[in-house]
């Protein structure tokens, strides 16, 4: 760099400095600089004025209260922090100022320096009326996220009236009383997210956030953050204010964790942990969180024999299986197929902008035939393709059959007094079913109950029922 450059640009950097203040003087309306004791030491010719003082010189060496009675200006000599925009009452005006902390050399605080900004705080309408504009963004913003927290359906939503629906519900209403864990049992599309809504909004926390979690759908590495949280800066890349965790997130509410058997054996142990002391650690942290959270599991696995294997550990499976729902498939409640058809035909049709559907008796015995392993999830894909494909406003057998081919025609015959039953049907399928997995067995009812997903007490109660003799099977 050449020399005569150098010296040039030192000097125009002093003379800088020497005016920055004067500058100031003529760009504000008003300036006041105290010292470390929070002291006037000087004011600028304009800020008498404003304040109405007579003789200026009097103010100098005073507090800055005795002169500016609402100043924070001691504030910001104390904390070294700046105070950019305010609005300052002085009698019965009001000025926008800023405050900024003066430093030495050393970078200690010596004083601090006020400017009156402007005489009359409407000149600062477009910047408040942004401001305004912003908060009220950020209000209607977190309203959609409390409401998205909320559950979305009630015991209402669950349908059906038979035996098992009823018994179902009513286990429900008593595990929505407690603050113990819930595990929530049945195949994939029974329906086991719905319930935990349910639970939850005839809970007393129904007005704290629902938040649930499908373990399934996390990558392994990312779970115990969305979990627990990350605590600021924890490592390269994180949030610079942290992130709070799903259980922090349903503080006062409820928490689900759909396919709970899918966790890791690491991530277990510090679930477990949570469950039991009703803390958590974010990542990162040596700080323990307290939480109060009502926590719902699901899982459509078989989670003793998980348990029996070592896949999932025994401890965690006792904590979260003190109340336990165990939903029925759809194949076991057809007396409720009706009903469910009938209303997931109305919410499509309304969803899809069509005019109200109906479905035919014989569409209904069709539908009843199917044996249902996607359950409630299926028959609302099968309904709405058929909706999709038909003008009819009433869905007969050929819409039906259009989406859902090669249905096994019905085992019994007629009765002389008309239709098939759906009772005897369910009743005929069940008993091929257990007829068919004792003779693969051998006999052996425990095999056999596993086969069927079922415990060996119903596998009983159901031969008794069904009247169908082991010994007769194979």
């Amino acid at each position: 760099m050449p020399l005569d450059f150098a010296a040039d640009a030192e000097r125009i950097r002093q003379r800088a400095m020497q005016t920055l203040l004067a500058e100031f003087a003529d760009l504000f309306k008003g300036i006041v600089i105290v010292d470390r004791q929070a002291r006037i030491v000087w004011m600028n010719d304009s800020y008498p004025k404003r304040l109405g003082l007579s003789d200026p010189a009097t103010a100098i060496g005073q507090p800055i209260e005795e002169v500016i009675p609402n100043s924070l200006m001691r504030d910001v000599v104390s904390s070294g922090r700046p105070i950019m925009l305010d609005i300052m009452d002085y009698g019965s005006e009001s000025f926008v100022v800023m405050r900024l902390p003066l430093h030495d050399e050393a970078g200690e605080i010596i004083g601090a320096m006020g400017m009156l900004v402007f005489d009359d705080p409407r000149q600062l309408a477009p910047v408040l009326s942004r401001f305004n504009h912003l908060r009220v963004e950020l209000a209607d913003t977190k309203r959609k996220l409390d409401e998205a927290r909320r559950s979305k359906y009630t015991f209402a939503s669950l349908i059906g009236c038979s035996q098992r629906a009823m018994a179902i519900k009513d286990q429900a209403r008593r595990a929505a009383r407690t603050r113990s864990p819930v595990l929530i049992l049945g195949e994939t599309g029974t329906g086991k997210e719905l319930l935990a809504h349910a639970i939850h909004a005839a809970s007393p926390r129904a007005s704290g956030p629902f938040v649930a979690v499908n373990i399934a759908a996390i990558p392994e590495t990312l779970l115990e953050t969305e979990f627990f949280g990350v605590a600021p800066g924890a490592y390269t890349g994180a949030e610079r204010k942290g992130r709070k965790g799903k259980f922090e997130l349903a503080e006062g509410g409820t928490l689900f964790l759909d396919e709970i058997g899918d966790m890791s054996s690491s991530l277990q142990v510090k679930l477990l942990r949570a469950l039991q002391e009703k803390e958590i650690e974010p990542v990162g942290s040596n700080q323990l969180l307290t939480i109060d959270v009502h926590v719902i599991a699901a899982t459509s696995r078989h989670l003793q024999q998980d348990v029996d294997a070592g896949r999932f550990r025994a401890d965690l499976y006792y904590r979260l299986n003190v109340i336990t729902l165990d939903i029925p498939p759809l194949r076991d409640r057809l007396d409720d197929l009706p009903l469910i058809a009938e209303a997931l035909t109305d919410s499509l049709a309304r969803q899809l902008d069509e005019p109200p559907r109906s479905l035919s008796p014989a569409a209904l015995d069709y539908l009843a035939r199917h044996s249902w392993p996607g359950n409630i999830r299926e028959l609302a894909n099968v309904l709405e393709r058929a909706l999709l494909m038909s003008d009819a406003e009433l869905l007969d057998v050929e819409d039906i059959e259009r989406v859902l081919p090669n249905v096994a025609a019905p085992t019994l015959a007629v009765p002389a007094a008309g239709r098939l039953t759906l009772q005897a049907i369910q009743q005929q399928s069940e008993r091929d079913a257990i007829v068919a997995a004792l003779d693969e067995t051998n006999g052996n009812k425990t095999l056999a109950a596993r086969r069927l997903g079922i415990s060996r007490a119903s596998l009983y109660e159901k031969m008794a029922a069904l009247g169908i003799d082991s010994a007769a099977t194979h």
